[in-house]
């Protein structure tokens, strides 16, 4: 077996469900040391109350050359606990009921492997940064708290995307959560109903009259949660409601949470009740051209590996939508795990391969 192959077995099969990366961070840290690095763990943990802090990890290299980024994970889904990694074929999976964690221990190994190789060849770089982030599954918390002067890097490449290995993810989206509360008013439902507002009847009436789903091919909105009401025989008070919109530009998505604001608050008021909403903007988006350099970069050196190039816009979040609101142009690059987040997650060995191929040849440009 590989020195790679190795190494992934070796990180998947320590746990590290996210919040509890307690016990892989101090390997991250010592694995990053021995290839060279000055690695520091910042106050992530003592901020977020997870496991560890993020691993940030520096270095030099030619001043002339670009300075570049690479990110990963350390955490990983559930359940992760007594992962054990075996080989069928071409693919490791995991033995047991747990996943495999290649989300993002892929990234990891194929990192590992590229920087080895580029210390045994003595390759020419230029000033490297590895950021390991600690609870990249739980909301992106980790990269959230990062203090942005401890980032040195012209641009950078996420690890961490789906697809066979050439996927660039070159645009991902803003999201807005809103908690809203609706306020109606109580009675008995079966002697005076007509005395209460039912808070679901108003909630019901406000989601079924908001554009929802696929609003357009930039923009989606949802209802996550809906909570309310006690008893059968009391007309309901108090509803809560968690919902979130999302959009490849910011001007979308803040449309798209005014409109969901103000018909919550537009229902109520017609039918007697309160609409009360707090919004948060959870992450930015991004969006890169196929001639900004982050992109051009990745390119060429797939193109010299013969590798096919798929550009991809995501709708989902990453650490390199947090990475990009700091400041340091960050593209996604695909792992070529397969069925992450289920029991039945596997990773081509080939992928992971060729991945480590990628970075390395990204490193010695």
């Amino acid at each position: 077996m590989t020195r790679l192959l190795e190494e992934f077995i070796e990180l998947v099969e320590i746990p590290s469900e996210t919040g509890n990366e307690q016990i892989i961070a101090p390997v991250l840290k010592t694995k990053l040391g021995d290839l060279g690095f000055t690695v520091l763990e910042d106050d992530a943990k003592e901020k977020t109350g997870f496991g560890a802090g993020n691993l940030i990890a520096t270095k030099p290299g030619d001043a002339a050359l670009p300075k570049l980024l690479f990110s990963v994970h350390m955490d990983t889904v559930t359940p992760g606990v007594d992962i054990k990694a075996v080989r069928e074929g071409d693919r490791i999976v995991s033995e047991g009921e747990t996943i495999l964690g290649a989300d993002d221990k892929a990234g990891i190994a194929a990192l590992f492997e590229a920087l080895r190789r580029v210390n045994e060849s003595e390759a020419h770089h230029g000033q490297l940064q590895v950021v390991i982030t600690v609870g990249e599954e739980s909301g992106l918390v980790g990269a959230k708290a990062l203090d942005p002067s401890l980032l040195d890097a012209d641009f950078g490449y996420a690890l961490d995307s789906d697809g066979e290995v050439g996927g660039i993810v070159v645009a991902a989206p803003f999201q807005a959560k809103l908690w809203t509360t609706i306020t109606g008013k109580p009675a008995h439902a079966g002697v005076a109903p007509e005395k209460g507002i039912s808070a679901i009847t108003v909630a019901a009436k406000s989601i079924s009259a908001m554009n929802l789903g696929r609003i357009d091919e930039e923009t989606t909105a949802n209802i996550g949660r809906f909570e309310g009401g006690k008893a059968t025989n009391i007309v309901c008070p108090e509803v809560h409601i968690l919902s979130e919109a999302r959009a490849l530009t910011e001007e979308k998505v803040n449309a798209q949470v005014k409109h969901m604001v103000d018909t919550f608050e537009t229902t109520a008021t017609s039918l007697g009740a309160s609409a009360e909403t707090k919004t948060e903007l959870m992450y930015p988006g991004f969006s890169f051209s196929e001639q900004d350099e982050v992109v051009s970069y990745a390119k060429h050196s797939f193109e010299a590996l013969e590798i096919p190039v798929s550009i991809k816009r995501s709708g989902g979040g990453s650490d390199a939508n947090v990475f990009n609101g700091l400041g340091i142009p960050t593209a996604i690059l695909s792992v070529g795990y397969e069925e992450i987040h289920t029991t039945n997650e596997s990773m081509p060995i080939a992928q992971l391969e060729k991945l480590a191929d990628v970075v390395t040849h990204l490193i010695k440009r």
